[in-house]
C-alpha cells in the first residue's frame, strides 16, 4: 500500500467521525507529536496514547473540534496533508481557526511518525 493511500484512510475515518478508523492505519509503536504551545503537546508512542492524550482530550476541551485536510502532498514514504483546524474552547466559548501542516512517513502500510504544524498562539488565545 502507498504512504498516500494509508494517510488517505486516516483523514477518511475522520471525516466519518470513526475513531477505530482513524487509528488502525497507526503502527503500534507510531510517534506522534502535537507542537509544542498546542492544547495537547507532547509527543506519544502508540495509538493508545494518541488516543488518550490527542483525541480524547480535544474532545474534551473544545466543541466542534474539526480538523479538515484539503491537500495531501507524497514524497516516497513522506505524505505532508495541509489543511485548517477549527474548534470552540468550551470555558471560554471562543472560536479558532487555524492552518495547520501535518508530516507522516509510512512504513510496510503502517504511519510510524506524525508531527503537526500550527499556530499554536491562535488555540492559546481561544483557551484564554
Amino acid at each position: 500500500m502507498r504512504a498516500l493511500e494509508v494517510v488517505k484512510a486516516h483523514y477518511d475515518a475522520n471525516d466519518r467521525g470513526d475513531m477505530a478508523g482513524m487509528l488502525a492505519p497507526l503502527a503500534e509503536d507510531i510517534r506522534w507529536t502535537e507542537m509544542e504551545g498546542f492544547p495537547c503537546a507532547g509527543t506519544y508512542i502508540g495509538p493508545r496514547e494518541v488516543f488518550e492524550n490527542v483525541f480524547a482530550r480535544l474532545a474534551a476541551e473544545w466543541d466542534n473540534y474539526t480538523c479538515v485536510v484539503r491537500e495531501l502532498h507524497e514524497a516516497g514514504n513522506v505524505v505532508v496533508g495541509l489543511g485548517n483546524y477549527t474548534a470552540t474552547h468550551r470555558k471560554t466559548g471562543k472560536f479558532v481557526d487555524a492552518r495547520v501542516a501535518h508530516v507522516w512517513r509510512v512504513e510496510d502500510g503502517k504511519a510510524v511518525s506524525f508531527e503537526q504544524f500550527t499556530d499554536t498562539v491562535l488555540f492559546d488565545h481561544a483557551a484564554r
